[in-house]
C-alpha cells in the first residue's frame, strides 16, 4: 500500500453505531494502490483497460477518470478506499425495484467518474479532483463492518462510478459476500468484460443508466462516449446472469424522442427480455444544464404506455410524488405485488414457491429477488 500526505489539516468524524462517535484531527491522507487491468506501452506509458475508454496515459498524467494516475510507468489508483459518500439508503432509491424490495443498504461511494455528463446530480464528488475534496480512508474490512453493525444486507457500490474505484470495489464485495452480505453497483454501464467477469462472484444486482438510444447525446452530454460499447457492456452484464434493472433519465430536447425510446424498448425486449425492469425518470436542471426545463408529466407516462405497449412487464416512473407508477404489479394478471410510498414500502403481496417468486393470484413467475 502506498500512502500520499497533503499538508493541511481537517476535521473527521465518524460515526461507527449509534452509541459511538469518535472526533479526531488528521493529516489528509491520501491512500493509493497499484491498479488493475493495464499495460505498459513505449515510454513508460500506460493503457488503462478498467472501462471501455482505454485510455492511453503519459507518465505523471491521469486518465478521464482522473484518478488512475501513470507513477512512473505504473498505473495507481488515487480512489482507493478514500470514501467522499456513506449513507443507510433505502435499496429503491438505487433505483433497484425487483431486487431485495424494501431493503436497506449501506451506500458509499469514492470520488472521480469516467463520464463527463453535464446534468450530473453528483457532480461535486463524481468530478471532483483527489486533492480537492474531503473524504474519510475507510479499509475494505471496515466498511464492511460498518454495514454489519447497522445490520445493512447488503452494501450499494454507487453515488459516482464504481468501475474506476475497481480495486477497492472488489475488496468490499469479496469481504461482503464472505460475511453473507449482498452487493449491488449503481453504474453507467462502461466497463470492461474482462474486470466484470472477475468480480462476478460477488456481484448479485445493479442498475445500470442506459441514459439514451441516440448517439449525440452520449457523445455531447457524457464527454465522447460511444452507445454501442454501452449495449455491449449491458448485454454482457445479462448474459453473466446478474440481476439487471436500466433507468432511462428523460432530458427534453434530448432523448425524448418517442420513436427513439420505442426503438429502445424494442432493443431491451430483442436483447435482454420482457422482465428487465425499466425505470423512467424525470429530469430536473442541474449542474452545466440548468437553464434546460423540468420534463413534462405527459412526457414520463407516454414514454410508460410505450413500453407498456411493446410489452416489458416491469415498468417505472421516477422523481415524480405521488407516483402509482412506482408500484410492481402482475404482467399477467395486473395483480399489485409491491405497493410503495417513494422509497418505501407500503404492503408486499408476493408468495414463494421453492426459489421463485410468484404472483399470489395468478401463480405466475416474477422477476424479483426477495
Amino acid at each position: 500500500m502506498i500512502r500520499k500526505t497533503f499538508y493541511y489539516f481537517c476535521e473527521v468524524e465518524i460515526n461507527l453505531s449509534e452509541k459511538i462517535v469518535i472526533h479526531f484531527i488528521a493529516f489528509f491522507i491520501l491512500m493509493e494502490k497499484e491498479a488493475k487491468f493495464w499495460e505498459v506501452l513505449e515510454g513508460k506509458k500506460v493503457r488503462c483497460n478498467l472501462c471501455r475508454r482505454h485510455c492511453i496515459i503519459l507518465p505523471g498524467k491521469r486518465g478521464v477518470c482522473m484518478v488512475r494516475e501513470n507513477r512512473d510507468g505504473k498505473l495507481i489508483s488515487l480512489s482507493y478506499g478514500n470514501v467522499v459518500s456513506i449513507a443507510i439508503d433505502p435499496i429503491e432509491k438505487k433505483p433497484l425495484f425487483n431486487f431485495k424490495p424494501g431493503t436497506e443498504v449501506l451506500s458509499y461511494s469514492t470520488m472521480g467518474c469516467n463520464f463527463k455528463c453535464r446534468y450530473c446530480q453528483n457532480w461535486e464528488i463524481s468530478q471532483a479532483l483527489p486533492e480537492e475534496i474531503r473524504y474519510e480512508e475507510i479499509p475494505a474490512e471496515v466498511l464492511v463492518e460498518i454495514a454489519l453493525q447497522y445490520k445493512s444486507p447488503g452494501i450499494a457500490h454507487t453515488y459516482t462510478e464504481p468501475t474506476i474505484y475497481y480495486e477497492y470495489a472488489y475488496e468490499v464485495s469479496k469481504i461482503a459476500k464472505e460475511k453473507g452480505l449482498f452487493n449491488v453497483w449503481v453504474t453507467n454501464g462502461y466497463i470492461e468484460k474482462e474486470p466484470l467477469k472477475e468480480i462476478r462472484p460477488y456481484l448479485d444486482g445493479a442498475n445500470i443508466d442506459l441514459k439514451a438510444f441516440n448517439e449525440k447525446f452520449y457523445k455531447d452530454l457524457c464527454g465522447g462516449i460511444e452507445l454501442d460499447e454501452v449495449l455491449d457492456s449491458i448485454k454482457y452484464w445479462h448474459k453473466l446472469g446478474i440481476h439487471i434493472e436500466l433507468t432511462n433519465l428523460i432530458i427534453p430536447g434530448w432523448n425524448d424522442s418517442f420513436e427513439e425510446i420505442r426503438q429502445m424498448v424494442k432493443w431491451i425486449i430483442d436483447n435482454l427480455g420482457k422482465d428487465i425492469p425499466l425505470h423512467f425518470t424525470r429530469f430536473f436542471p442541474h449542474y452545466k444544464m440548468i437553464e434546460t426545463p423540468i420534463t413534462p408529466l405527459e412526457t414520463l407516462l407516454e414514454a410508460y404506455n410505450i413500453a407498456k405497449e411493446e410489452g416489458l412487464y416491469y415498468v417505472y416512473i421516477g422523481n415524480v410524488w405521488p407516483n402509482k407508477y412506482e408500484n410492481t404489479y402482475c404482467y399477467n394478471c395486473g395483480e399489485l405485488l409491491i405497493e410503495r410510498d417513494g422509497y418505501y414500502i407500503k404492503k408486499k403481496n408476493l408468495e414463494k414457491k421453492g426459489n421463485r417468486v410468484i404472483c399470489p393470484t395468478c401463480g405466475k413467475r416474477q422477476n424479483i429477488i426477495l
